[in-house]
């Protein structure tokens, strides 16, 4: 079984040769040229004194070269370090000093981020005459890897703390083509669209679902709410990837001719509200696929475009297993939440854990840190992040949950819910809101709402408007931001009904 990505792109190559694998910018490639292409950057690379093991950091955005780059690393035996391109000082140093790469490939102003940060490596200038580029040099045959070998090491976006690089070995990279494309029934008549940046493992291994099948792919800029439809469209997309804070930012936008004008049909959107889920396939005619899967495993659990239910993450994909348990790790009830552990009997389909950290086998159980209920007929739904959920007189309060009941008003486009300090003990409930254009929101108006759809206890006390949620560049709520700056001056109190003060 082939479980590398040099006999992925191989693979690949020889089944799918003249068809369209890739549109990057201005670049259209082949299977047959995206392999040549691949041959040729790892002999760039080589050239430049890189050989297998070394580690090759990127700050770049969306564009060839660092398509080129992560197929070229892989083909080579290096590690490619895509990292977050909105890093800078303490938080670039941070991750510079846990990869401790020996190269640097980077756009000019990242370059000098870099150096501020206190980089001392080999840097490559993404337009320099120095740079490594495919189709310069002489191609190389592909380095005898494994499947357990590093291909590349992701940092986690680190919305809830200080970010770890995930180390991710070759066959990861190929066992989540093969699990996504069976769940999205990907075909080779499919055109995938990512906007998502390739330094997260969901855009990233967009590269592989395409391969798996013989689809093309769309690498596209980044997310922009207002453009987004015509961006699909101009792209011939029938499969889209997004995430479940940009569905309502699409929901959002006024109605128009454009809802419809594309051939998307289906669409990768984890973490997608349960209450966004009809009312978006209803106005785009999209049916969103969710699923569970993090950088440092694969899809373990997922729907499909003919079986999901809006609010679930679906049901255990073949080769892992899946358990909830309590805080002492004892197995739940179904239907009691708890923490989703995941093990994987796909051979090296897992992470091999964290950078500085010992190598961990790859069918070892793995806390995710995701808080869930199994039903009893197998279907999962996920409740919250367990550093989320909130703890008010007693009860356990799924953030999630207040977003779903706050983003049913009509008035609300984005909400995020979290802790903060209550004056009698544990946590208050409270929650930033977007209003949508157009739109004036009354909070007392809203508070009414929730107090329809929720317990009591799980009511916001605070609500606060604000223009727009922090967010990482992978479109995940920053909560520790949000968090941190607790209830403000502008934040409304209904202990009180008016603003704080």
């Amino acid at each position: 079984m082939s479980l590398t990505v040099p006999e992925l792109i191989d693979a690949a190559s020889e089944k799918f040769g003249d068809r369209v694998f890739l549109h990057v910018g201005d670049t259209t490639r082949t299977y047959a040229q995206t392999r040549e292409a691949t041959a040729t950057m790892a002999g760039a690379l080589a050239a430049r004194g890189c050989g297998p093991g070394d580690r090759i950091a990127a700050l770049l955005s969306n564009r060839i070269e660092l398509v080129d780059l992560i197929l070229g690393c892989a083909w080579l035996g290096a590690v490619v370090v895509p990292l977050n391109t909105a890093l800078r000082g303490q938080s670039l140093r941070h991750v510079l000093r846990e990869a401790r790469p020996r190269f640097l490939y980077a756009e000019p102003e990242s370059a000098q981020r870099a150096a501020e940060a206190g980089y001392r490596g080999v840097v490559w200038t993404a337009g320099a005459a120095d740079a490594p580029v495919s189709g310069v040099t002489a191609p190389l045959p592909p380095a005898p890897v494994r499947p357990e070998d590093t291909a590349s090491i992701l940092f986690t976006s680190g919305t809830t703390g200080g970010s770890r690089g995930v180390r991710c070995p070759q066959a990861q990279f190929v066992w989540w083509g093969r699990n996504v494309s069976d769940s999205l029934r990907l075909t080779p008549d499919d055109v995938l669209h990512t906007c998502l940046p390739l330094f997260h493992t969901n855009a990233l291994n967009t590269l592989a679902h395409a391969m798996t099948v013989g689809a093309s792919c769309t690498v596209g800029g980044r997310f922009s709410a207002s453009r987004y439809w015509s961006q699909v469209a101009d792209a011939g997309a029938t499969v889209v990837y997004l995430l479940g804070a940009m569905v309502p930012m699409l929901m959002a936008q006024p109605p128009g001719p454009h809802d419809r004008a594309h051939r998307v049909g289906r669409g990768l959107s984890p973490a997608t509200p349960a209450t966004a889920w009809e009312t978006f396939r209803g106005r785009f005619g999209v049916t969103l696929v969710d699923g569970f899967g993090s950088t440092e495993t694969n899809l373990v659990i997922g729907s499909t475009p003919e079986e999901y239910r809006p609010g679930y993450l679906g049901t255990l994909r073949t080769g892992f297993r899946a358990q909830v348990v309590d805080e002492a790790c004892a197995p739940v009830t179904d239907g009691t939440p708890g923490e989703l552990v995941v093990r994987s009997r796909q051979e090296c389909a897992f992470s091999t854990g964290y950078v500085g950290e010992p190598v961990r086998p790859s069918d070892s159980w793995r806390r995710t840190g995701d808080r869930v209920v199994r039903d009893a007929d197998g279907w999962f739904r996920f409740v919250d992040r367990i550093k989320d959920v909130i703890r008010r007189r007693g009860e356990n309060i799924s953030s999630r949950e207040v977003e779903s009941a706050a983003l049913s008003h009509p008035a609300v486009a984005e909400a995020a819910a979290y802790p903060v300090a209550s004056e009698l003990a544990e946590d208050e409930v409270m929650i930033a809101v977007v209003v949508r254009p157009g739109d004036v929101l009354d909070p007392e108006d809203l508070v009414r709402h929730c107090a329809r759809e929720l317990p009591a206890f799980a009511v916001p006390r605070y609500i606060e408007t604000v223009p727009a949620l922090p967010l990482t560049e992978t479109g995940k709520v920053r909560k520790a931001v949000l968090r941190e700056r607790g209830v403000t001056a502008r934040t409304w109190d209904r202990v009180g009904g008016h603003p704080v003060r």
